[in-house]
């Protein structure tokens, strides 16, 4: 990565702002807008990019991350910050001006011209020649396999053809970042999971930058080389998707990624890098530091354990690690897994076993039964 560019921990949020002399890539470099009434809609926000990388912005809606795409596309306009790509600041570029091109959710074709003609319409906007620009477009559709669709209207395509001709009619103009803003959002999910993998293997075929964005946990897991989760207008986390999932840094994202146990307490045990928490339900966790610094005897703490690392422990041999007595709730049953809705006492517990343990499981709705799950597994979150 280039001196001075935002870096990250495998963990954390962006921690160094990059400098406007980073060189080669996209640089976000305390990026800030705040709309007319004193919205802030993106705050602070520091990112590198490399070229030929999958980058999902992930978050709730209103966190920010839409804003973010329309002004590194140029749909929207920075209240402070600045925005480089390869050395060259972009914020007082238009879009069409932009070495950008978004791919929105809605395709918005021409419904009277022809597939071709679609994609050639924005070199035709520059005034390039009708035998070049076509020539240009014919690529283009070579590229997402659509050749020998290229008379038909719009009308005659299926929503995963009409989602590759946009994909087409941005890749004519042979942009350096390709934006997507929800791009699967209008796809009926067997396509969504189709799109996905015709997406991911479009982007290693052509090397681009991709900046994806998404609500979309599972989505942006299986496409990204590395997730940028935002909230609040913030980035609370930059990592690649296993840590994401396995290893939140914070509340707000362990609880947004979803199927987190979020489990507080009162640190009863401090030495070593390792804590032991424990809470009035009689749930005990041991938890290592990770070097994030030890908390002391007495603190409240905040540990995420993923509900995939759970498993029943009705011999009760986890009593005394890491464990949690708790009431079935709602036995979930999801085909290749059971999902187990769980109570102890006060706190709400999820734990998801093999889907071959249904049988002996269904129907036991009101019953006690212990759960236990191993210290590497428990991610400690920071304040």
């Amino acid at each position: 990565m280039a001196e001075g560019v935002a870096h990250t921990d495998t963990e954390g949020a962006a921690v160094t702002a990059p400098s406007a002399s980073s060189g080669s890539g996209l640089d976000l470099i305390g990026l800030t807008k705040v709309f007319p009434g004193g919205t802030v809609a993106v705050d602070d926000v520091n990112l590198h990019v490399d070229h030929g990388e999958y980058v999902v912005l992930l978050g709730p809606s209103g966190c920010g991350k839409t804003t973010t795409l329309r002004m590194i596309g140029g749909h929207e306009f920075p209240t402070e910050g600045d925005i480089v790509l390869d050395g060259q600041s972009l914020v007082d570029l238009q879009p069409h001006r932009r070495p950008t091109t978004t791919v929105f959710q809605h395709f918005a074709l021409f419904p009277h011209r022809s597939v071709l003609d679609n994609v050639a319409f924005g070199l035709k906007m520059e005034g390039m020649g009708k035998s070049e620009r076509r020539a240009r477009a014919m690529e283009a559709l070579e590229m997402v396999g659509l050749t020998e669709l290229s008379e038909r209207k719009p009308a005659a395509l299926s929503g995963g053809q009409q989602q590759r001709v946009a994909l087409a009619r941005v890749l004519v103009t042979k942009p350096k970042a390709l934006l997507l803003d929800e791009p699967l959002g209008d796809l009926d999910r067997l396509l969504q999971l189709r799109m996905r993998v015709e997406l991911r293997n479009l982007q290693r075929q052509l090397g681009l930058m991709f900046i994806h964005v998404t609500h979309n946990q599972e989505e942006a897991l299986s496409m990204a080389d590395r997730i940028v989760v935002m909230n609040d207008a913030r980035i609370q986390q930059v990592a690649d998707p296993l840590t994401i999932a396995t290893r939140p840094a914070t509340e707000v994202v362990a609880r947004f990624m979803g199927d987190n146990n979020i489990i507080r307490g009162l640190v009863t045990e401090s030495a070593n890098g390792r804590v032991v928490l424990e809470n009035d339900e009689k749930v005990r966790v041991t938890v290592s530091t990770g070097g994030v610094g030890t908390p002391p005897v007495g603190e409240s703490v905040l540990v995420s354990v993923r509900a995939a690392a759970v498993d029943l422990d009705e011999s009760g041999e986890g009593a005394g690690g890491n464990s949690a007595v708790c009431e079935i709730v709602f036995v979930e049953f999801l085909g290749d897994l059971v999902k187990l809705h769980l109570t102890a006492g006060g706190e709400r517990m999820l734990a998801k076993v093999p889907g071959e343990r249904y049988p002996s499981l269904r129907g036991r709705e009101g019953e006690t039964i212990r759960i236990a799950w191993k210290e590497e597994d428990v991610q400690l979150l920071q304040p």
